[in-house]
């Protein structure tokens, strides 16, 4: 167990972003630490599921995971509205015209179809951010993390006097003293691999230059994380514990759509890219209808956030509503290589367990000058 393992309060070294509840749930009373995606809530939505999480976490801590964009083109829907140009927006029709996409049947920030309707429904502005916030701060959050920037000093000083952690996420080494300076109590490296708003840099590359920059702020591990192998690696490198995603995607208790699920399972590493074209923001997302038409030498650069997400939002959740699934994507990390069937959190956390007794174990025998059957079932141990 590590000293931000016992700080935090878990058994295992393992934080699990996702954006459904239950998930969260699981890993918390699983021995992790499982943390709320909340930046696509409504203040509503959000207060409803954290009094779930307190009844069903008990004892077992829990995380939320906010955005508090750095740099953002404005927090009126209104004027954001009129940031679209008509070319973009001529762009989107004839988009939903060749991909077949109706017209959405709920209003703008009323979805709950879990995953990525839900993801983009609700726009990232400093205001939803502080409201969201609002809502946090009145539960016994654990650990709150802070995407997109530091996190605000208000919001630090008062997660401080709340008894929560506060993470940043960094995706270079020369971010980390922007982090340092807020005062988080633990970074997250976050390498290319990795879904969601991620940088350049690989986590191999990344993590060991973060813990070396980060001093004696504890730095946890995330990109392309999906078996105790990788957890004992990042480990090696120096992280405290790792932060997952990918691998909550496909699992029984997970909300995202049956189809996307059945994506998520056939994909290769190669099946995800990153992209501007849902939010204005990078991030990694599953290859879809949707990513390649932007991509196109026709197509406009996307938009700055979150009018591109504004541009975007409507067409993508109708294509949920209507399942028009060659457009259907999710927020996918390269871990996906690695995830070949649903199943359990229970048993992904089994599994994870099992392939980090199996790494100290091969590693105890090369230090101990027997190499004779390290890495000898690793073919049959690669989902572990």
């Amino acid at each position: 167990m590590t000293p931000l393992c016992r700080r935090v309060g878990i058994d295992l070294p393992v934080i699990a972003f996702s954006h459904c509840r239950d998930v969260v749930a699981a890993v918390s009373r699983g021995g992790g630490l499982g943390v709320l995606g909340a930046a696509s809530m409504s203040p509503d939505d959000l207060e409803q599921d954290l009094a779930w999480l307190d009844r069903e976490c008990g004892r077992s801590p829990y995380g939320v995971d906010l955005l508090f964009p750095a740099k953002s083109a404005g927090d009126d829907p209104t004027d954001l509205l009129a940031q679209i140009p008509a070319g973009h927006q001529d762009f989107v029709a004839g988009l939903r015209t060749r991909l077949g996409i109706p017209l959405r049947r709920s209003e703008p920030g009323r979805t709950r179809l879990g995953g990525m309707p839900t993801e983009i429904d609700h726009l990232m502005t400093h205001a939803n951010a502080y409201a969201l916030w609002e809502v946090v701060r009145a539960h016994p959050v654990r650990l709150v993390a802070s995407a997109l920037g530091p996190p605000p000093a208000p919001v630090r000083a008062a997660a401080t006097k709340l008894d929560m952690l506060v993470a940043g996420l960094v995706g270079d080494p020369r971010h980390v003293r922007h982090q340092l300076a807020a005062g988080v109590d633990v970074i997250v490296a976050q390498g290319y691999e990795a879904a969601g708003h991620t940088g350049e840099i690989t986590s191999m590359v990344l993590v060991p230059q973060v813990v070396a920059a980060a001093g004696e702020v504890p730095v946890v591990a995330a990109g392309g994380i999906a078996t105790g192998r990788q957890v004992v690696a990042a480990l090696a490198l120096g992280a405290q514990a790792v932060w997952t995603g990918s691998i909550w995607l496909a699992t029984a208790e997970s909300d995202l759509d049956p189809v996307v699920k059945d994506k998520i399972v056939t994909a290769a590493a190669t099946d995800t890219a990153k992209t501007t074209s849902y939010t204005g923001k990078p991030t990694r997302q599953l290859t879809t209808a949707w990513t390649q038409a932007w991509r196109q030498p026709d197509a406009p650069a996307p938009l700055a956030s979150p009018v591109q997400q504004l541009l975007a939002r409507d067409a993508v959740v109708s294509s949920f509503e209507h399942q028009v699934t060659p457009v259907m994507g999710s927020a996918a990390g390269q871990a996906v290589g690695l995830v070949d069937r649903v199943r359990s959190v229970a048993s992904v956390l089994d599994d994870l367990r099992t392939g980090m007794a199996d790494a100290v174990g091969d590693l105890t025998a090369l230090a101990d000058g027997d190499a004779s059957d390290v890495g000898g079932d690793a073919a049959a141990r690669a989902g572990d």
